[in-house]
């Protein structure tokens, strides 16, 4: 076989081989020709070469009894006391586990004693000798030949010879490593018989044989117990035993039991009162046992009508519930409501200012209480008014509008009074009260309900400004009117930029729809009628209010049509010119005076007020919302025993003529004999009412100011 002279460079060449001086201190290594047919030299094991001790065997010794240990080698063992199969012991958990039939003990003190005691006479039996090594094969093949040793062999022999018998001699440790690879291959000749050197074990005389780890951790363990005494001993014995699972189960339930001891003193848990308690030595009877009604202890924010007996218990009641609704529409002063200004500023600006921009002001539903107290509302009225708004808010349409006679479309209604076809008049007359209340599209419960009304208003308004949508017969120009005073006032209230467009177009349109009179009626352009006039010139202030374009001469045209439609001096006034006064027009005429600029000692205006006074009080025998309506506006503004002696009057009629029951409960019949009533129907008749009961906080009295603090 050819070899490459690459390949010769992986074999070492005798004329290569290095003269390493004390050879005899290097491992001889066995050289193989791989190129050799020739079989393998074995190596030659002397004849009086010691053998190693017997091991002993797996099995049991005979002669033991059950539970008896024994040692195999190094390792622990025991019978299976079921199947009898050696077993091998862990000595650091005391169990032993059975390899044949799956059996586990736990050694007893008494195997452990005796385990400790068989490892204990192990460790004391001295270290076995190692068996001699056969001579080097060199050095026999040199004593065959007759050849001479080199200097190297002579001085490795010699050394040899001063070395001790080898059964004096422990087992030899591992060799060193064997010197860097041959480069080239030695050139034999052919069939050369293979060679195989081998290697003598060198080991330091007197030398205890090497320990594997865990021997010297279980020594270790087994002298740390032997030498423990009081509580240490204690301590190894309980623990010595105890799985390596429980102890670590212990400790985690010791360290989660500490951990729920900490507690946090940083933490604020806000005001808190410590109570603490005095008990005395005396003995002292019992009394009879007081049963506290709850009824009893209710606090009334706002007053109750005098002519309610709180010791009847039905009539208590009443009161109580009608209570619990009023709390409905109030918010507390004490919280900050980011859609409303500061309360002590509103507080003020009711108190220095009359009328203008701080018209609505009484609004603010944190102030509720002080204002009803102030001018003249009770716990009922305000209740009502929470009914009514209640009513309102589950009878309007899908798409956010209100209809004077689709109201009754709403789930489970079954309620009457239809009015007149118009969705324009019934959403406007629906979110007065509303507004009334201080209820807008941010601030209050019928958040959503407001928004929807006003989203439906301006959906529906036309290039022009023109809210007449939606309507048969005459109450385009009546619609218009009411739902451009909601425009005003919503903008007014919230200061939304978004309703300013839509109210500056609705007023303009009223501008331009004027009659060369003064007056309005059912279209653009007519001849006036008072009726109409009222709620134009009602749309106009509250433009005026919210600080929006409104002509002057628009407002002095408005007044020359009154002074065309009045009588004695402006104290009376007639639904047109030349017609003769009712009570109804008039006191839509004085309240129009009222904000047209006139004073309270204003001879007409004094007159026109003592006449409804006089002779036109509310009664239920010719009941007639809408004169009620403008009355109530009017005395609440003229103030004094007028207002006193009519507020009396109209609010018990209002709250005790409301529903109590039923799908209808919180709105207002229609009356047969009220013909007004009967074109609006419930919607109208309950939108008209509940506002009459706001009066006290809907818009401030013109000629007088309120002291809230």
């Amino acid at each position: 076989m050819a070899y490459s002279d690459q390949d010769s460079n992986l074999f070492l060449r005798s004329s290569d081989v290095v003269d390493w001086g004390n050879s005899h201190d290097l491992p001889d290594i066995p050289i193989i020709d791989l190129a050799s047919n020739a079989p393998l030299e074995l190596p030659e094991t002397p004849v009086d070469a010691a053998l190693e001790d017997a091991q002993p065997a797996a099995m049991p010794p005979t002669g033991l009894r059950s539970g008896q240990l024994w040692l195999n080698g190094d390792v622990l063992m025991c019978a299976c006391p079921d199947c009898g199969a050696p077993m091998s012991i862990r000595f650091w958990l005391m169990i032993a586990d059975c390899w044949k039939c799956d059996a586990s003990i736990e050694l007893s003190e008494e195997q452990e004693r005796e385990a400790r005691r068989l490892l204990a006479e192990r460790d004391a039996l001295p270290p076995r000798p190692a068996a001699p090594t056969s001579p080097p094969q060199e050095a026999r093949r040199a004593e065959k030949t007759g050849q001479p040793k080199t200097s190297g062999q002579q001085s490795g022999s010699a050394k040899k010879e001063s070395l001790p018998p080898p059964h004096s001699q422990p087992r030899s440790p591992t060799p060193p490593p064997a010197p860097a690879l041959p480069k080239q291959r030695l050139r034999d000749k052919p069939h050369a018989q293979p060679r195989r050197t081998r290697v003598q074990s060198r080991q330091p005389s007197g030398q205890a044989p090497p320990r594997t780890a865990a021997q010297a951790r279980l020594q270790s363990r087994l002298q740390r117990s032997a030498q423990a005494t009081g509580v240490s001993a204690m301590v190894n014995d309980l623990f010595g035993c105890t799985p390596a699972w429980l102890v670590s189960l212990i400790l985690h339930i010791v360290m989660l039991t500490l951990l729920a001891l900490f507690t946090f003193g940083d933490q604020d848990d806000g005001p808190f009162i410590t109570l603490s308690t005095t008990v005395s030595k005396d003995v002292q009877e019992g009394g009879d046992t007081v049963v506290v009604d709850p009824l009893n202890e209710i606090h009334f924010d706002m007053p109750v009508p005098r002519d309610k007996d709180l010791t009847d218990p039905k009539q208590r009641e009443s009161v109580v519930r009608a209570n619990q609704d009023a709390l409905e529409l109030q918010l507390d002063p004490n919280i900050d409501e980011p859609s409303l200004p500061n309360v002590r500023e509103v507080k003020h600006l009711i108190g220095t200012t009359t009328g203008g921009g701080a018209a609505l002001a009484a609004r603010d539903p944190r102030i509720r209480v002080e204002v009803v107290k102030r001018e003249g509302g009770t716990t009922l009225t305000e209740a009502a008014v929470s009914r009514g708004l209640r009513w309102l808010a589950k009878h309007r349409n899908p798409n956010g509008s209100w209809s004077l006679h689709r109201f009754d479309h709403s789930p489970g209604c079954t309620c009457t009074g239809r009015g007149v076809n118009s969705d324009a008049a019934g959403t406007s007359l629906a979110l007065l009260p509303f507004l009334g209340a201080g209820q807008t599209h941010l601030v209050g419960r019928y958040r959503k309900a407001v928004s929807g009304g006003l989203g439906w208003l301006i959906q529906h308004q036309r290039d022009d400004g023109d809210l007449r949508s939606n309507r048969s017969g005459n109450t385009g120009m009546y619609a218009h009117g009411q739902a451009t005073i909601v425009l005003c006032e919503a903008y007014l209230m919230t200061g939304d930029e978004k309703l300013r467009d839509p109210a500056q177009r609705a007023l303009n349109f009223i501008v331009e729809a004027q009659h060369v009179g003064g007056g309005w009626r059912y279209r653009p352009g007519d001849p006036g009628d008072t009726s109409v006039v009222g709620w134009q010139v009602m749309a106009l202030q509250s433009g005026r209010a919210a600080k929006l374009e409104v002509p002057e001469i628009t407002m002095e045209l408005a007044s020359h049509y009154l002074d065309s439609a009045s009588s004695r001096s402006g104290a009376l006034y007639a639904y047109q010119p030349g017609h003769g006064p009712t009570k109804v027009m008039t006191a839509e005429g004085l309240l129009c005076r009222m904000y047209l600029g006139w004073k309270a000692d204003d001879p007409g205006l004094r007159n026109g007020v003592e006449y409804l006074r006089q002779d036109h009080l509310p009664t239920m025998d010719a009941p007639n919302i809408y004169y009620w309506y403008y009355g109530t506006q009017a005395f609440h503004h003229y103030g004094g025993s007028a207002w006193t002696e009519w507020n009396d009057r109209m609010r018990e009629i209002l709250v005790n003529s409301q529903k109590e029951k039923g799908h209808e409960a919180g709105s207002w019949n229609v009356w047969p004999n009220d013909q007004h009533a009967k074109s609006g129907g419930r919607l109208y008749v309950t939108a008209l009412a509940t506002c009459s009961l706001e009066v006290y906080y809907r818009h401030l009295p013109i000629f007088r100011q309120l002291d809230l603090d």
